[in-house]
């Protein structure tokens, strides 16, 4: 979908359905992406942001990003002035959604505004719980190398991903590092994440998620899982259910 057509399309929120996306642009305003149920992906140039229900993203002024969404996604858009984007980071981000902001993003974008300044007050709510929030390390830097490039469900070690790329093992771990700023084992965890989250929401079962994503076996899975995202794949599947359908 053409990026221009955004703001006709998502005043406040929407029912976008699954495999929507928006094509790359920017805002002269910071812009908050919730998904009260469903899930999406941010993707700007400095990687890729993935935000499941219980999550939110936040893009800051000027920063070109496209959105794509997995499930039949609730989705609430809100824009931040630029007074208040001083509050927040300067580099988009995933951040927890806490009850309270939950009930706030809900109540800006569901309802119309009765009394004169009633949005602005509650979305410097929104700003201050945010200010506070734990950012989560769901990000997946994009990698330029090739040889930094893997296929999320292929156990392959370092070292094999190296001869296959016809460099050796210490040559990948340093680009990784000095290109990602993380190790392959978090990036390829993180990668492995990415499409746990998507196959999910997708309708697929925890074991087939585990074996299309590269885990030896669902346990293992499951206990990435929950280390990344707070919750095991099984009750972040019910969720969706309570949420969304």
């Amino acid at each position: 979908m053409p990026a221009d057509e955004e703001d006709e399309i998502l005043q406040g929120g929407a029912w976008l359905p699954h495999g929507f996306q928006l094509d790359p642009h920017s805002h002269a305003q910071g812009q908050l992406v919730y998904a009260a149920s469903g899930a999406l992906a941010t993707a700007t140039e400095r990687g890729t942001w993935v935000a499941p229900a219980d999550r939110i993203t936040w893009t800051p002024p000027r920063f070109a990003h496209s959105h794509r969404f997995y499930d039949r996604t609730d989705v609430r858009l809100v824009s931040v002035p630029l007074d208040l984007c001083a509050e927040l980071i300067d580099h988009p981000s995933v951040f927890a959604v806490s009850p309270l902001l939950r009930e706030a993003l809900l109540a800006l974008t569901d309802e119309p505004e009765r009394r004169a300044g009633a949005h602005r007050r509650l979305l410097a709510v929104i700003v201050d719980e945010l200010a506070d929030a734990a950012e989560i390390s769901l990000h997946l830097p994009e990698a330029s190398d090739d040889r930094l490039r893997a296929d999320p469900a292929r156990p392959a070690t370092l070292a094999e991903l190296g001869r296959a790329a016809g460099a050796s093992e210490r040559t990948l771990s340093r680009l990784f590092h000095a290109e990602l700023s993380m190790s392959f084992h978090r990036w390829r965890t993180t990668l492995r994440i990415h499409h746990a989250l998507a196959h999910l929401t997708d309708g697929m079962t925890v074991t087939e998620t585990a074996l299309a994503c590269g885990w030896s076996n669902p346990s293992t899975f499951i206990d990435a899982f929950t280390e990344v995202i707070g919750q095991t794949p099984g009750r972040y599947q019910a969720g969706l259910r309570i949420h969304g359908r």
